[in-house]
């Protein structure tokens, strides 16, 4: 038998079984061939079939019966067509709507409002090489726990870096996570109680109001400018609300793709250090700027500025690892609380991994090759939307977000519902909006826009969504 191209002759197996029970070929109950005769039947050897079925039999899609063979589960059921599950438009349009949407719908989807790279744009290549490294590394790495800081070879890596951009650290200030976001979780849950007061940026990455949420605590948006927010309302509301955390980016600044100025980055410190704030800057897309900017965490010096970040971005969003660095008694209380919530460090398979690849010159080259990409991505994708009246609000300067305002009398989270209807996943802005005041704005990933078939239904649907009378 010819292997597919999906995958080998296991996979062909399984996916002959499961197209049997989805068309109810086999029901639930039903005993399925025997090993041999399947194994004539579809041109394989008869170790191939029971690879497969012991596949199939750990996912529960099929049980063993000793001395009988192998039978359908009885909770087996064919998978539920698109059009069988609940309609992705009927859930509101809130700070997880951009995330579930992305993240659950396939690959022929498109995915212009998702926050990551298409995969070929990523290096594959040198994750592919540090796989096959890691296949011959010692059994302890692949079988034990990770250490309660993370690996050691990876922290210096960082704190190299980290002196690239005038931020002097030492070892004991850095501790990796398991991801970004846990990154975030384990400074909230260090530092804030249930109705402390958090202020971050209005617009801002939607996933900090999602996990904000979670911790049961006041959210306040200060209003972003393209160089960092407004130091007159940043104040005022400094005084007027007392929060306990600030929650930002400094570098190309999600969604709006916007640079901290270094005047607004020396207002802003003096002003958090008079009311006693501590301010977690995420510098996840620190790597994809030209040059370095101004960094709180470099003019704070880690006192009252936790820098955090991810690989996500620039490496792989399936290679899960973040890391913070901040003050080393901060530092010992995380590593204690990461010990509560997650036993241990990020797995040190991921770290690892990224270690590799960081420490080879592949990953510089990787990085000038994006950037040059994403200068003429976003140039290009400015020009197309401006050709629909769509109008970005800046050009980055950096980064693959794009912060734009629709026509007027357009309303984001209807052209995104109605897209979806046409297989394209869209960011509308208030999902990024505290004070919910971008309704006529929308974020566009300009890797993922640069396919026609963006433009041509966007010019489509901003023709026949309703617009106020």
């Amino acid at each position: 038998m010819p292997r597919s191209d999906a995958g080998t002759r296991t996979t062909d197996v399984m996916v002959a079984i499961r197209n049997k029970i989805a068309s109810r070929s086999l029901a639930p109950g039903d005993r399925l061939p025997s090993i041999r005769s399947f194994a004539t039947t579809m041109g394989v050897s008869p170790t191939t079939v029971v690879e497969a079925y012991d596949r199939l039999a750990a996912e529960g899609l099929i049980r063993a019966h000793r001395g009988s063979g192998f039978y359908v589960s009885t909770s087996a059921l064919p998978p539920l067509k698109l059009a069988e599950t609940e309609s992705p438009r009927a859930r509101a349009v809130d700070p997880f709507w951009v995330s579930r949407q992305s993240l659950d719908s396939d690959d022929a989807v498109l995915k212009p409002g998702c926050g990551w790279l298409p995969s070929d744009w990523m290096p594959n290549d040198a994750l592919r090489l540090a796989i096959r490294s890691l296949a011959r590394t010692d059994d302890n790495l692949l079988a034990y726990y990770g250490s309660t800081r993370g690996s050691l070879a990876l922290r210096r890596l960082l704190l190299a870096r980290f002196a690239e951009e005038s931020i002097q650290a030492a070892p004991d200030q850095v501790m990796l996570t398991s991801t970004g976001t846990q990154a975030l979780d384990l400074i909230c849950r260090f530092l804030l109680r249930p109705a402390d007061t958090v202020m971050i940026d209005d617009p801002c990455y939607f996933n900090f109001q999602a996990l904000l949420k979670a911790h049961q605590v006041k959210i306040i948006g200060v209003p972003y400018t393209p160089a960092g927010p407004d130091i007159m309302a940043f104040e005022a509301l400094l005084n007027a609300e007392r929060p306990r955390l600030y929650i930002t980016n400094s570098a190309l600044h999600n969604p709006t793709g916007a640079t901290l100025s270094p005047q607004t980055a020396h207002l802003l410190l003096n002003a958090a250090t008079r009311y006693d704030v501590t301010i977690i800057e995420d510098d996840i897309f620190a790597d994809f700027e030209p040059e370095p900017s101004v960094r709180l965490a470099a003019l704070d010096g880690l006192n009252r500025v936790i820098r955090i970040g991810s690989f996500s971005k620039t490496l792989s969003a399936s290679i899960r690892c973040g890391y913070i660095a901040a003050r080393p008694d901060w530092i010992d209380g995380l590593v204690d609380l990461q010990v509560a919530t997650n036993f241990g460090g990020p797995s040190p398979v991921s770290t690892e991994l990224i270690t590799h690849v960081l420490a080879g010159g592949s990953y510089r080259k990787h990085m000038e090759e994006l950037r040059r990409k994403l200068v003429r991505a976003r140039r290009e994708v400015a020009d197309r939307l401006n050709r629909l009246g769509i109008e970005p609000w800046l050009l980055p300067r950096g980064g693959f977000n794009l912060w734009c305002k629709l026509p007027d009398g357009l309303d984001s989270a209807q052209v995104a519902q109605a897209a979806l209807t046409e297989g394209i996943v869209l960011a509308p802005g208030n999902v990024f909006s505290v004070s919910q005041g971008a309704s006529n704005f929308m974020r566009f990933n300009v890797a993922h826009t640069l396919d026609p078939r963006v433009e041509r239904t966007l010019a489509e649907l901003l023709k026949s969504v309703s617009r106020p009378a």
